[in-house]
């Protein structure tokens, strides 16, 4: 089977020991983005500005795979306040069109203290 890693510096790299996402055969898995803006390394402020900085993240993962947005299948959010999951939603829809399953929990935490963050699974 065909795998490769994705690599990018569109996205913010990796923080720890993994990568920003593997395309294995004909899907595309990326790695949990949070909001860094991979140009600066700043967090926007608010859960709006730090949704769209992690959908922008994962458009960056996709591209660089080769697929559109469109091609996601499957997104996991997690949100440091579930009382965000509005104004979170709002940002999202913008970018996921295509109505992906998802699941979306509130956590304790997220690396840095961000807001939020996306992962996503695509299909070629």
């Amino acid at each position: 089977m065909d795998k490769k890693v994705i690599e990018t510096t569109n996205a913010p790299g990796a923080i720890g020991p993994y990568s920003q996402g593997w395309v294995v055969g004909d899907f595309v898995y990326a790695s949990g983005q949070i909001p860094v803006d991979p140009a600066t390394g700043a967090v926007g402020e608010g859960i709006a500005a730090q949704t769209e900085q992690s959908c922008k993240n994962v458009k960056a993962i996709m591209e660089a795979a080769g697929v559109t947005m469109d091609n996601v299948v499957k997104t996991t959010c997690f949100l440091a306040e579930i009382a965000d999951f509005a104004a979170f939603n709002e940002v999202y829809a913008k970018y996921f069109t295509s109505k992906p399953a998802r699941s979306c929990v509130a956590v304790k935490d997220l690396p840095k203290g961000v807001l939020c963050e996306i992962e996503a699974i695509a299909v070629k």
